[in-house]
């Protein structure tokens, strides 16, 4: 493990991959990160599942077996993706169990096209938790506003949620909410409580790149002083809202309940002119999740900068965004357009997977 990496662990930070591929799996190359770079768990989504089918002789013979049979393409997309996460969380099954179920865990998406569907959603939630059938699965579910009635139905069934695609901070809060309306129910169910796991997945580069092209027109000194600040400021301030929501009398009265860590998702940096590890060592607290593209990982390990604890930050980042709204930047439009933007982009993976798999099975 190297030193960058271990002091990012010691510090709270649980270093999970947002990549895989059964080539990963078999070649060594997943099991390599977990020994070398602290590696504690995985995320995936349409997009990655997208790149990794492309790949087809890694899934050849699955397809051609699944063709034989006569495998629906959604059925097909399901078998190999949750075969793949099965893998996986088989893979982190040590660590799981010695974290006590915070880590080594795998996340896996439900269809996007049903973001927009309540109950669609809760069905295939059980759905892949069946499939996969393994206790370290997490079901991501996104928090559109259809998605919360969904994150609370599924969690009362004692089903582990990551829900993606956040990026407001009432978002955050309503995704808490859920999330804790889940476990009273699933207390009311007699469901064990400790078993029960989630994370909230705030995506950060995305926010930033959208910002700095806003920053960029209105082109004042004053609005040019704050590119690459608002990402960050935006997810020290929901950090201080998770301390706000878990250290609550409603949620701390749940016994056994564990608290819905906080992730950073999106944390490969999209300007060039930016620090590659940016968006990893200035959101650095305890009990965080830090999911990161496999080149992020990669100049973590040689080069991360000085630490920057953000629950020292919370009165900077209020003036940052304050900032941003006397310059004329409207964040809840931003924020609004990237969560439709995220779901019409995971939305065209899953097309752009359906289509990989239809190629495969026509193989």
């Amino acid at each position: 493990m190297t030193d960058n990496l271990k002091k990012l662990s010691d510090a709270g930070v649980s270093i999970w991959l947002d990549d895989l591929s059964r080539g990963a799996l078999t070649s060594g190359a997943l099991a390599s990160d977990v020994e070398t770079r602290n590696v504690v768990g995985v995320t995936t989504n349409p997009t990655i599942f997208a790149a990794a089918l492309a790949k087809g002789e890694d899934y050849a013979e699955q397809f051609s077996g699944l063709a034989s049979a006569g495998t629906s393409l959604d059925d097909a997309v399901v078998a190999a993706t949750t075969d793949d996460v099965r893998e996986a969380c088989d893979a982190f099954t040590e660590i799981y169990e010695s974290s006590g179920g915070f880590d080594g865990r795998v996340s896996i998406e439900v269809d996007p096209r049903l973001a927009r569907n309540t109950e669609a959603t809760i069905e295939a939630a059980k759905m892949l938790w069946e499939k996969v059938d393994r206790p370290n699965v997490m079901i991501k579910i996104p928090a559109t506003v259809e998605g919360l009635p969904a994150i609370t139905e599924v969690i009362s069934e004692g089903i582990s949620v990551n829900t993606t695609l956040i990026f407001a901070l009432d978002q955050y809060r309503a995704v808490a909410n859920a999330y804790i309306d889940g476990l009273e129910l699933a207390n009311r169910k007699g469901k064990d409580l400790t078993t029960i796991h989630s994370v909230a997945s705030f995506f950060i580069s995305r926010i930033d790149a959208e910002v700095d092209r806003r920053l960029d027109e209105i082109g004042t000194e004053e609005a040019l002083a704050l590119k690459g600040k608002v990402a960050i400021a935006n997810g020290q301030l929901a950090y201080q809202a998770y301390e706000e929501i878990f250290g609550s009398e409603r949620f701390t009265s749940l016994e056994g309940a564990n608290p819905q860590r906080v992730l950073w998702a999106s944390t490969g940096t999209k300007n060039p002119e930016y620090s590659k590890t940016m968006y990893v060592d200035q959101l650095v607290a305890p009990n965080v999740v830090n999911t990161m593209p496999a080149a992020t990982l990669a100049a973590s390990a040689e080069e991360l900068g000085e630490f920057v604890d953000v629950r020292t930050q919370y009165e900077a980042a209020h003036q940052v965004m304050d900032r941003l709204a006397e310059v004329g930047v409207d964040f809840r439009d931003v924020t609004d357009k990237l969560e439709s933007e995220g779901v019409e982009k995971f939305e065209a993976s899953w097309e752009e997977l359906l289509e990989s798999v239809r190629s495969a099975l026509g193989a």
